[in-house]
């Protein structure tokens, strides 16, 4: 029997708090992005006042704002005045060519808040309670918002993409649910004679056009309008993406996405596959894993699927080899290449 002293324990109510107020840091960051306060910060104002006047509110509200983002490690505090953290300058300045603040468009739409209201009810059910069975919906206007937000955040794992589907010479992709675009678009750069094909409902397409002219790929970039199960796609592709699909729909519908992709592909072709990749346990790494309860609130069926259960698919389209690439380290997303 251990001699050990045990430690004494002291419930605590701590944690249980911090998730009910959660959402506070949530909306204390929408309002500095709405209000443009890194970039004021970045631009040499450290002080509540000289912030306030170049953000063009008040004083107080000010103060109060930056006191609480230091609070939450999105600001720091010194004798100075207040100045941005390295995240918050790299990220949150508009001026910086990695910011991605418009990802709160998306991230923060109203129908995800109804999505999560009503877990309990999807817990019950099984699947999204939201009306409509969740929001894959024909045409929903909040794939837009993602589209117009998104791109940003995708970047990294864009560029690694776009090496690993390297090639010289003529190649033809095909980008299922598109929406931004911004992964076949960065193929295109990467390789000036790549035709990209992107599928999205009509609205979507829309917004990854924008991107294809921003970008300078418009010439090489081709829409198809439709639905991943019910449009043609053509054929004679090199690289079919799939990215940031799988994990909507159940095993068996991912199968069907997977094979109708394979069907597209050249001899030799390749099926990238961006997802969320939680490890066996389903409980890390903590952001891949929680994708779960995310897919629960906000679909039918869908899920975030573990490397073996990605492999299972993949062999059962006909798919034999899946690997599997880190983007860059500390991002929560993996690609996975199937030949």
């Amino acid at each position: 029997m251990s001699t050990q002293p045990q430690a004494a324990f002291s419930p605590s109510p701590t944690q249980i708090f911090e998730s009910f107020n959660a959402y506070h840091r949530s909306f204390a960051l929408k309002a500095a992005i709405e209000l443009d306060l890194f970039s004021a910060i970045a631009e040499g104002n450290t002080t509540a006042t000289a912030i306030a006047t170049r953000i063009g509110a008040s004083e107080r509200g000010t103060r109060i704002l930056c006191d609480g983002l230091v609070t939450y490690g999105l600001l720091q505090k010194s004798a100075q005045g207040y100045s941005n953290t390295p995240d918050g300058a790299f990220f949150l300045d508009r001026k910086s060519e990695a910011y991605i603040g418009s990802i709160m468009g998306f991230l923060l739409h109203p129908e995800h808040f109804r999505a999560w209201d009503k877990l309990a009810d999807a817990v019950r059910k099984g699947g999204s309670a939201l009306p409509g069975g969740g929001n894959m919906k024909m045409e929903n206007e909040i794939w837009v918002d993602f589209a117009k937000g998104m791109a940003p955040m995708m970047m990294p794992a864009a560029q690694k993409i776009a090496q690993l589907t390297q090639t010289s010479g003529a190649m033809k992709v095909l980008d299922i649910a598109a929406g931004h675009g911004i992964f076949g678009i960065t193929i295109a750069q990467s390789n000036p004679q790549a035709q990209v094909f992107a599928l999205d409902w009509a609205n979507v397409l829309e917004v990854a056009k924008q991107h294809a002219s921003m970008f300078g790929v418009a010439e090489r970039y081709h829409t198809i309008p439709g639905s991943l199960f019910e449009t043609e796609f053509g054929d004679g592709y090199d690289a079919v993406l799939l990215t940031n699909i799988l994990h909507h729909f159940d095993r068996a519908t991912c199968v069907k996405a997977i094979k109708k992709g394979k069907a597209a592909l050249k001899p030799g072709g390749k099926v990238v596959t961006l997802e969320f990749v939680p490890n066996d346990d389903r409980v890390t790494p903590a952001t891949a894993a929680e994708f779960s309860l995310t897919m629960l609130a906000g679909t039918d069926a869908g899920d975030a699927y573990t490397f073996a259960e990605l492999q299972g698919m993949f062999a059962e389209a006909g798919l034999g080899t899946t690997t599997r690439h880190e983007v860059v380290p500390g991002n929560p997303q993996t690609i996975l290449v199937s030949q």
